[in-house]
């Protein structure tokens, strides 16, 4: 029964050790052991995201300024009024 029992921890061992390697564990503690390189790796992640988001939100707003003015030149009762108004004022702002 006893060695029943040592087997089943060394298995259990070997599958928290490839656990533990999958996860990474080791690089992760050296990362939060060095905080320069955390610094530096978090600095470039937050500046990655924020071009995603600038790019992204020009991106979005090109196309929902394009889509305002297809819409405006259906010439649509009250909505292209006012959608031509948004486009116009938008366009003032863009050449300033």
């Amino acid at each position: 029964m006893g060695n029943d029992l040592r087997q089943a921890v060394e298995e259990r061992l070997r599958t928290l050790i490839y656990q533990f390697e999958r996860m990474k564990l080791a690089e992760y503690v050296a990362l939060m052991n060095n905080p320069w390189r955390l610094f530096w790796v978090n600095f470039l992640a937050g500046m990655g995201r924020g071009l995603g988001f600038a790019f992204g939100g020009s991106l979005l707003a090109a196309a929902l300024l394009y889509l305002l003015s297809q819409i405006a030149i259906l010439n649509l009762p009250l909505i292209s009024d006012v959608i031509a108004e948004i486009v116009r004022l938008v366009r003032i702002e863009l050449d300033r």
